[in-house]
C-alpha cells in the first residue's frame, strides 16, 4: 500500500491560498457588479423548515455522492465500506477543490482507496469511471438548457451558443467512445501524433517513450477496466447510474431552497437548468475547485432572478453547504487518515 501524499505539502498550502484568494475574487466581483454593493442577511434562512430541509439535503448530497462511488466499485468487483466512502466523499472535496482541474483529487482518492486495498488500475477505473457517469449527464443536460430555457435568450448566452455546445458535446463523449469501443485506433492515431511531434522536435526522444508508454497503458486499463464495469453486477451499475442522477438533483437543488426560503417564487426547473449550464462551465475552469469563476458564473446567471441584497447571500450559502463545508471535513479527515497511515507504516517496520 502506498503511502505517500498524493500532492507536496508546498503544492497544497498554495493551491489552497490560491483558491482563498480567487474565492475572494469572485465573491467581490459578484457583489460589486451584480449585488449593486448590497448585501443583507436574512433571518428567514434561520427558519426551523429552511434548516431541517437544508439539513436533509446535505445529507443526501454526501449520502449519494459516496453510493455512487461505492456501487461503482462493487461492479469492478470491490466492496468499501460505507463509514469508508462518506470519508473519501470529504477527502476528494477538499483535494478536488483546491488542485488546479480537479486533478489532485483524483490522485487522492486513488491513494485512500488503495490504503483499502483496492488494486491501482481499478482505483483509477472507479474514480473515472465516477467522474464521467456525472460528465455523461451534465453534459446531456447543459446544451438542452441552454437551448430551451428562456433566461439564455439573448445577452452574451444565445441558442447559436446552445447549438456549439452540442457539437462539442457530442466531439467530447464521442472521444470517450474510441477510448471504450475502438481503443487500439484511437492508440494507433495518437502514436502517430507522439511521433510526428517527435520528428519535429517539440518532444525529446526520452519523453517520446514516456508518453507512448503511458498512453497506451492508461487507455488500454481503462478500456479493460470499463468492460469489467459493464459486464459486472448489473445492480451495481444500475445503483452507479441511479446514485449519480440523485448526487447531481440534490446538488442542484441547493439554490432553490435558498431562494424558496427567502420567499422567492422561482421555477425549479429554471433553477436547476441554470446550475446545469453553471457546473459544466466549471469543468473547464482552470483555477482551484473553479474558485472565483464559479462565484462569479453563478452571480450573473442568478441575478434575473434574485434581488441584490440577496444574490451574494445565496452565492455564499450555496458554495459554503456545496462545497467549503465539505472541504473542512475533508482537511480534518485526511489530516487523520494521513497521520493513522503513517503510524501504522512505522508500525510495521518497527
Amino acid at each position: 500500500m502506498t503511502t505517500s501524499l498524493p500532492v507536496s505539502w508546498r503544492r497544497l498550502v498554495l493551491f489552497s491560498l490560491s483558491f482563498v484568494i480567487l474565492t475572494g475574487i469572485g465573491l467581490y466581483s459578484v457583489y460589486g457588479q451584480f449585488a449593486e454593493r448590497e448585501l443583507t442577511f436574512d433571518t428567514r434562512l434561520l427558519q426551523p423548515w429552511v434548516l431541517t430541509t437544508l439539513f436533509g439535503l446535505l445529507v443526501a448530497y454526501y449520502v449519494t455522492d459516496a453510493l455512487r462511488l461505492g456501487f461503482t466499485l462493487q461492479a469492478l468487483g470491490h466492496r468499501i465500506p460505507f463509514r469508508k466512502l462518506l470519508s473519501l466523499v470529504f477527502i476528494n472535496l477538499f483535494f478536488s477543490n483546491v488542485t488546479p482541474m480537479a486533478t489532485g483529487g483524483g490522485f487522492a482518492q486513488i491513494w485512500y482507496l488503495r490504503r483499502h486495498g483496492v488494486p491501482f488500475g481499478h482505483a483509477t477505473a472507479a474514480t473515472t469511471l465516477r467522474t464521467l457517469l456525472a460528465v455523461a449527464f451534465i453534459f446531456t443536460l447543459a446544451p438542452l438548457s441552454l437551448l430551451t430555457l428562456d433566461v439564455f435568450n439573448g445577452g452574451l448566452l444565445k441558442r447559436d451558443i446552445g447549438v456549439a455546445l452540442a457539437v462539442f458535446v457530442c466531439l467530447y463523449l464521442g472521444f470517450f467512445t474510441l477510448v471504450l469501443f475502438r481503443t487500439r485506433w484511437l492508440i494507433t492515431l495518437l502514436s502517430r501524433l507522439l511521433l510526428r511531434l517527435h520528428r519535429w522536435h517539440w518532444l525529446n526522444a526520452r519523453r517520446h517513450r514516456h508518453w507512448q508508454f503511458h498512453m497506451r497503458r492508461e487507455m488500454l486499463r481503462f478500456a479493460r477496466a470499463f468492460r469489467e464495469y459493464g459486464s459486472g453486477n448489473r445492480w451495481a451499475v444500475v445503483g452507479s447510474i441511479v446514485f449519480t442522477a440523485g448526487f447531481l438533483l440534490s446538488l442542484f437543488s441547493f439554490p432553490a431552497l435558498l431562494l424558496w426560503g427567502l420567499g422567492y417564487s422561482v421555477n425549479y426547473l429554471n433553477v436547476l437548468g441554470l446550475l446545469v449550464v453553471t457546473t459544466f462551465i466549471m469543468y473547464f475552469s482552470p483555477t482551484p475547485g473553479a474558485s472565483g469563476i464559479s462565484e462569479g458564473v453563478f452571480g450573473h446567471f442568478f441575478r434575473a432572478l434574485v434581488g441584490g441584497p440577496h444574490l451574494l447571500l445565496v452565492t455564499v450559502a450555496w458554495r459554503t453547504l456545496t462545497i467549503y463545508l465539505g472541504m473542512v471535513i475533508g482537511l480534518i479527515l485526511f489530516k487523520r487518515a494521513l497521520a493513522n497511515s503513517l503510524l501504522s507504516n512505522h508500525s510495521r517496520t518497527s
